[in-house]
């Protein structure tokens, strides 16, 4: 009788050895996929596609960019400015921009091609990235030092991993919609720049000349939002006919 029940704990434990190992050699992907799959992107007629373009202005005197000291790490050469509010000739840089609403149940392909997130003179370029929900971001390492990539989400998976210089390219994605989610480097704590994740193509960054241009709309009406990381963000509704062009411009004030 002691030998069959001693047998039976014995079969007990094997089995819950091998359930915690298999469970300890399971990969944690689930964070990294969108909770489901997509349905079949819903198709645009280009003949009637439209287009929404403008100029993302700064109404006020421009601040001056804070100087930055990256003397810590003598890899770190050249100077530095900080990239929080960039104005010039009274239009704003790096103004997120993206169809907010409008869009309905349309699905979306994933773009197959990867954005590029380099890290150069201690720096991120670019400073506001835009991607689609599970497009791949490749990361380089262009500097002569180590960095140390962290992005803090509030509502995607958050990672930090080093990357030496040379090192191979960081391969990551995102699984959830998210605005300006925050990423900085550890090993330089002035390093930090912005990715915008969100479920359409349709998005832009404004440029040194505070433009912008989104292409290939279907007609309808949709709430545009303009979204910067110090001065908040701005709404503007606009229709698109079929083949339309609209223009829409915004101007941000400082503490706004």
């Amino acid at each position: 009788m002691k030998t069959k029940q001693s047998l039976a704990i014995w079969r007990v434990f094997v089995f819950l050895g091998v359930a915690l190992l298999a469970g300890c050699g399971k990969k944690e992907t689930t964070e990294e996929q969108p909770a489901s799959a997509p349905a079949a992107a819903t198709p645009i007629d280009p003949a009637t596609a439209a287009s929404v373009s403008g100029t993302v202005k700064f109404d006020g005197a421009a601040p001056k960019p804070a100087k930055i000291d990256m003397s810590q790490d003598p890899n770190c050469a050249g100077g530095n400015t900080a990239e929080n509010i960039v104005v010039s000739g009274g239009h704003l840089e790096n103004v997120f921009i993206y169809v907010k609403d409008g869009l309905g149940n349309r699905t979306f392909d994933v773009p197959k091609d990867a954005v590029t997130l380099a890290q150069s003179g201690c720096k991120y370029r670019p400073h506001v990235l835009g991607v689609m929900v599970g497009q791949t971001i490749k990361i380089v390492n262009g500097d002569p030092t180590t960095h140390n990539i962290h992005p803090t989400p509030k509502d995607n998976r958050e990672w930090n991993e080093s990357q030496a210089p040379q090192a191979p390219p960081l391969e990551k994605t995102f699984a959830r919609e998210e605005v300006l989610l925050p990423v900085k480097c550890n090993q330089h704590p002035w390093m930090r720049m912005f990715v915008s994740v969100v479920k359409s193509p349709f998005y832009a960054v404004s440029g040194s000349d505070g433009k912008f241009e989104i292409k290939g709309l279907p007609p309808g009406d949709y709430t545009i939002a303009f979204v910067h990381e110090k001065l908040g963000e701005q709404d503007q509704k606009v229709t698109l006919a079929a083949k339309d062009s609209k223009t829409v411009d915004v101007t941000f004030k400082p503490g706004s």
